[in-house]
């Protein structure tokens, strides 16, 4: 069987917006692609937008001008489909979303293509056993659903059909990774997946609300957006997607899964009368003027949010039931695939689902509606207490970092938020402090490294959903209360912190960093504080922290021009200490890490504390220097030093 090791050549069926976008993925990731559709306009369509795309990350500077070039160049347009198969080794089928369609593709290409080659079908919801039956290879076959556009997206849902080899998805996840994307395994073929499985039902509550006179557009929309903190309104989000396409796929829901999925009359009537939305320029909003959705911020109610809460709930009890995936990797498909700032488990917990199915059993009652039977997977996790409920020991479970153990006695707190650029809420604050008094406990850990999850940001501010819901003049000093006290206790670790930026460190992420003892960047990385160009200013400790790193006129100038500054000119600046090539950033902020933590950590715990005094009151820091080295006089460590000095060895500092 094939790995991914071997795979060089990827064709890529359909030269639409998702096959010209995957095919840019593969190309960027160093892999020949025929890009290959029916027709040579079509071709040269999906061609030139692929240019175009290469062009404009170049003009970013997320992609050298010579980067762009080479990708394009690995990019083959092809309408012969045995030219395009020719030594393949994966082939990747985005067509139209049409049972007939797709099994006239895959006879064809089953004629040409290699034995040893592998097929994915980016279908959204068709299902991955059925479409495998049009094959001879159905060990081979397997759902590699990418998200749009698949160029910045993150997630890929790699989907197993009944007949799937293991090794033909981990082949699968392999070259997922290596796009540089995330995947997650859906373990069971089963329509929607597992992002469309929380969404469509989602929005097509939303839509049953409208059509029993419950609620109108805007009190949803500002429901979901504000109250439950999502990305978009159900409404503005259907209108994104497109109507018709959510409706397809409900009646393919409901077709093949029962009367649960039955489209609401509302988003019936819309479809009917042609308006899908932004591509039309008309759906449940207007955007043909440029107006688009105006979301009144507080026209939401309780009812709303958790008749929505208890219906994604739902279906993430149905997905666990049937084992299609645990509730940990629903939370992180429905976050990087939709931009969920937190995954649709961790919400209905955070609701109580004793609350929700309560909810959903008083709904069926009142209605007889199929969609609101309470799935038996959701109320074994409401007495289990909760879809993350249960763990042993009574620890924290991390749902925004991650906690690791790289080694050389570091501790990694990674920010882990990927779909919104790992920016701050909350939760991560408190997560963040109880990390950091884990790491204080642990006996093997005396250097903090903090990074980012992905690729483009190591924090690119606060979370504006959050902010949103701190409105209130008293609520938004609890918020900024709140990040100061954590990010002081930061700061007040006793031992040493290093900050590793890769991509942007903005606003509070700046502000965050500010607390590091030190701070490592990669070239492509951009720092600022971009507050008073919305109208605020750091309000995490910003104005007082980074006055002291790089001096009040630098501060001032960095604050309230609200600037960018790349990594080089904030290391001229004094913010930043060290700049890496993006290639070495990785290493080099391990290495940096480790080197501190093979040092003498009572030191380290009184330097900083003398420090961080002085810069109070500069008598009291020199008092609290004076006494830390009394002190350090009489310890192991001290002779420690010494002996390794007079012999030219390395100390083993044990903070004795």
């Amino acid at each position: 069987m094939m790995d991914a090791d071997d795979i060089e050549t990827i064709a890529v069926l359909g030269a639409g917006s998702m096959g010209h976008g995957i095919a840019e993925v593969a190309a960027m990731a160093g892999y020949d692609v025929r890009l290959r559709d029916i027709d040579e306009d079509l071709v040269t369509d999906g061609y030139e937008n692929i240019e175009w795309s290469l062009e404009k990350l170049a003009e970013r500077d997320q992609l050298t001008d010579e980067e762009a070039d080479a990708a394009l160049e690995r990019v083959t347009p092809v309408v012969d489909l045995e030219e395009a198969l020719a030594g393949v080794e994966f082939v990747i089928e985005v067509v139209p979303e049409k049972m007939e369609i797709k099994r006239d593709v895959y006879e064809e290409v089953e004629e040409h293509a290699p034995e040893e080659a592998i097929f994915a079908s980016n279908t959204s919801s068709l299902s991955i056993s059925d479409l495998a039956e049009f094959t001879d290879r159905p060990e081979k076959f397997c759902g590699m659903h990418f998200f749009n556009p698949p160029v910045r997206m993150a997630l890929v849902e790699v989907i197993s059909g009944a007949e799937t080899a293991e090794e033909t998805l981990e082949t699968t996840e392999d070259l997922a990774e290596a796009f540089g994307k995330t995947p997650v395994r859906v373990r069971k073929d089963s329509p929607g997946f597992i992002v469309n499985r929380v969404l469509v039902p989602l929005m097509n509550e939303a839509c049953w609300m409208v059509s029993e006179d419950d609620a109108d557009v805007s009190e949803i929309d500002s429901a979901t957006k504000f109250d439950m903190g999502l990305p978009m309104g159900a409404f503005e989000l259907g209108d994104q997607v497109g109507n018709d396409v959510t409706y397809h796929v409900l009646e393919y829901l409901h077709e093949t899964l029962g009367d649960a999925y039955e489209p609401a009359p509302f988003l019936e009537e819309t479809v009917e009368k042609e308006r899908y939305g932004k591509k039309t320029g008309e759906g449940f909003y207007g955007y043909e003027d440029g107006d688009g959705p105006d979301i009144p911020p507080d026209a939401g109610s309780e009812e709303i949010e958790h008749r929505l809460l208890a219906t994604m709930a739902n279906e993430v009890g149905k997905l666990l039931e049937a084992d299609i995936a645990p509730a940990a990797d629903v939370d992180e498909a429905v976050m990087l695939g939709a931009g969920f700032p937190e995954g649709p488990a961790k919400m209905a917990d955070d609701a109580g689902l004793d609350t929700l199915v309560e909810r959903l059993d008083e709904r069926h009652e009142e209605t007889g509606a199929a969609r609101y039977e309470a799935a038996e997977g959701l109320r074994e996790a409401a007495a289990a207490g909760g879809f993350h409920g249960g763990e042993e020991g009574g620890t924290t479970e991390f749902t925004t970092i991650e906690l690791r153990h790289p080694g050389e006695m570091v501790g990694q707190i990674v920010l882990d938020r990927e779909a919104r650029m790992n920016t701050i809420n909350p939760e991560l604050l408190d997560e963040l402090e109880a990390a950091i008094e884990a790491f204080e406990d642990d006996e093997d850990v005396r250097a903090v490294l903090i990074t980012g999850t992905g690729d483009q940001a190591f924090s690119a501010g606060a979370d504006v959903t959050s902010m949103a819901s701190s409105a209130e003049p008293l609520d938004a000093i609890e918020l900024s209360r709140k990040g100061q006290e954590t990010f002081g206790r930061l700061e007040e670790c006793p031992m040493p912190i290093v900050a590793g930026i890769d991509g942007f460190a903005l606003g509070g992420g700046m502000e965050l960093s500010m607390c590091a003892d030190l701070r490592v960047a990669s070239e492509r990385s951009e720092l600022g504080q971009p507050e008073l160009d919305l109208g605020l200013l750091p309000g995490w400790g910003g104005t007082q922290r980074l006055k002291t790193i790089v001096g009040a006129g630098r501060a001032k100038e960095i604050i309230l021009t609200a600037e960018r500054y790349d990594a080089e000119t904030m290391a001229d600046y004094g913010f930043v200490n060290e700049v890496v090539p993006t290639d070495e950033f990785d290493e080099r902020a391990f290495e940096l890490a480790a080197e501190l933590a093979g040092g003498p950590p009572i030191a380290q715990a009184l330097t900083k504390r003398a420090m961080l005094r002085g810069r109070e009151n500069t008598d009291a820091g020199l008092e609290i220097e004076a006494q830390a080295f009394g002190h350090l006089i009489g310890t192991d460590d001290l002779m420690e030093g010494i002996t390794a000095f007079m012999g030219d060895g390395e100390p083993e500092f044990e903070g004795k």
